[in-house]
């Protein structure tokens, strides 16, 4: 017998953060935030499927880690990538 999707996902409630590092739910989103998406709303799915999250929640705890040193650390790429997405939009303002 296979596990309910349920367990798959990240967790909902709001992590602790491991001593070191970054917490399984701020691990997925990142790791979200590197695939590509093949169509509109995909993405959106994905979010509310593997994370459980609505999308505005999604990107309201995305936009406080990419300020996080530790996601820095964990995947500058990623991080770095987001900060200049995030700064060309403020930019436009």
């Amino acid at each position: 017998m296979t596990a309910p999707d349920h367990e798959h996902r990240a967790p909902r409630s709001e992590p602790d953060p491991e001593p070191d590092g970054l917490s399984v739910r701020d691990r997925a989103l990142l790791a979200l935030e590197r695939r590509s998406w093949a169509g509109p709303g995909a993405k959106e799915r994905a979010i509310r499927e593997e994370l459980g999250l609505s999308p505005v929640r999604y990107y309201q705890l995305l936009n406080a880690l990419i300020d996080d040193e530790r996601a820095l650390r964990e995947d500058p790429v990623t991080v770095n990538r987001l900060r200049r997405v995030r700064d060309a939009k403020r930019g436009r303002r």
